[in-house]
């Protein structure tokens, strides 16, 4: 491998860092808006998502050039591959903030609602699985990379348990189901969250391995 192409490899994974700390920001600001009630912090978390647009294209068209100047080959055009895919993931997790965002602006407008703590909680472990994914990345990393897959369970957990909770409280309070559901919805975008973070955790394996291991492949 060149130097050249040693040097640009880790500046396209500054780049990915850099992304993906401004994505984590932006889901514990559009929670925090929600658990807060403030609109101001949600109409920062969509504000701040044109900048995210902006580095997801920067890095597109890092990798492309990479491909282009380099034509590498094995490990190095699996990494720049994986890439292009998590990349394009963060920007997503960054809309997927966005719509939490939106819903905690709507939610402050209306009457108050308990927001569960486990929600929080939530959102802490869904927060570190997208961190830990590129750590994963950066360092090459299959045990951490696995950590993360395995974890997605407890998130899908937390999302049964919220859900019969939220149902619960419709129940009791059925004029707040507009609220309740905003929250429920906020669930959701979470778990989607976190089901992206696995992803990337699964194209950091086929990044070292080589081998591919979505839809029911072994981890």
């Amino acid at each position: 491998m060149s130097t050249h192409l040693i040097r640009e490899l880790d500046g396209l994974r500054c780049l990915l860092l850099s992304l993906g700390a401004r994505v984590e920001a932006a889901i514990a600001k559009a929670v925090m808006a929600m658990v807060r009630r403030d609109p101001r912090l949600a109409e920062e978390v969509v504000a701040a998502d044109e900048e995210i647009d902006r580095m997801e294209v920067a890095v597109e068209e890092e990798c492309l050039k990479l491909l282009a100047l380099y034509q590498p080959v094995a490990g190095d055009l699996r990494f720049i591959v994986a890439a292009l895919k998590i990349n394009n993931d963060l920007e997503r997790i960054g809309d997927l903030a966005v719509n939490i965002a939106k819903g905690a602006a709507r939610l402050a407008a209306r009457e108050s609602v308990e927001v569960p703590t486990d929600l929080g909680t939530m959102a802490d472990r869904t927060r570190s699985m997208v961190k830990r994914s590129l750590d994963a990345l950066v360092n090459a990393d299959l045990a951490l990379a696995r950590k993360v897959c395995a974890d997605d369970d407890e998130v899908d957990a937390f999302r049964q348990s919220l859900r019969t909770r939220m149902q619960a409280d419709i129940a009791d309070a059925p004029e707040r189901t507009e609220s309740i559901m905003t929250l429920f919805m906020a669930v959701g975008h979470l778990e989607r969250i976190a089901d992206i973070a696995t992803n990337i955790a699964e194209d950091v394996i086929y990044t070292v391995e080589g081998k591919i291991i979505r839809h029911g492949g072994s981890v």
